[in-house]
């Protein structure tokens, strides 16, 4: 049985370093420390030229849960056409309502944006699907709605504690909708997830700690702030703040 694994990738070096190491497909995405975002069109763009591999553009507007209010969805409609013009393989998406289901509504404008890429299989529903209420509910959505794949821990922290839900999975979409593992895969029990759930598709990030080549800098100044410990949390601006500063500024 061959197995596939997805690499998810932020930058033209990691696309570059998983295809030497054999990955069969790169998920492409900005601020992986906040769960991924939708990458840049320069991104795109850079990875498909450099690349041989497919490659499938995660559409997520921001960090912070997955309820997206109409804007939001119009400004993913819009980067699903950008992916598609910049030759993405495939896309990344996942809607979840305010109930905690799968918001099939807005799945489905998503998919109809997707086009030629739903129909070639080119669609996975990522982890927000590890946040739903009823699973097996979810998946039915999925498949009504034609999504190719779902990426998924089984509700778990990682894919290793969910493995069993994983396997459960797999056999209920016994080939109506692709079903990948991944949440915290190591190489230290890849083979054990694979061989448990019956997958043959395993999302991994496989990195290791690089640096700025720049030497010296400043102590004590820093740009980067931590994310909320409230996982559905982000931040936006708050328009009384500006008033305030535009008023205080001028005197």
């Amino acid at each position: 049985m061959n197995v596939l694994v997805e690499a998810c990738v932020d930058s033209v070096a990691s696309a570059l370093a998983a295809e030497r190491g054999g990955a069969g497909r790169l998920e492409l995405c900005d601020n992986l420390f906040d769960g991924g975002t939708t990458p840049s069109a320069g991104m795109i763009s850079a990875v498909k030229a450099t690349v041989r591999i497919p490659v499938f553009v995660i559409v997520r507007p921001r960090g912070g849960g997955f309820v997206y209010t109409s804007d939001e969805i119009g400004v993913m409609r819009l980067d699903i056409e950008a992916a598609k013009m910049l030759g993405a393989d495939g896309i990344v998406i996942g809607v979840l309502g305010r109930d905690g289901r799968i918001e099939e509504e807005q799945l489905r404008i998503l998919m109809t944006a997707a086009g030629d890429l739903a129909r070639e299989g080119g669609v996975t529903f990522h982890r927000a699907f590890d946040l739903a209420r009823d699973q097996e509910q979810a998946l039915e959505v999925l498949i009504q709605c034609g999504v190719s794949r779902v990426l998924t821990s089984g509700g778990a922290a990682t894919a290793l504690e969910g493995v069993g839900a994983i396997g459960a999975l797999a056999r209920r979409a016994a080939g109506q909708i692709a079903v990948m593992a991944g949440g915290g895969v190591r190489e230290a029990h890849v083979l054990e997830i694979v061989q448990r759930a019956g997958v043959r598709e395993v999302h991994v990030r496989g990195t290791r700690p690089a640096r700025t080549l720049m030497q010296g800098g400043r102590d004590g100044i820093r740009l980067r702030k931590p994310l909320p410990a409230d996982e559905g949390a982000w931040e936006e601006t708050d328009e009384r703040r500006i008033r305030e500063f535009v008023r205080l500024a001028n005197g």
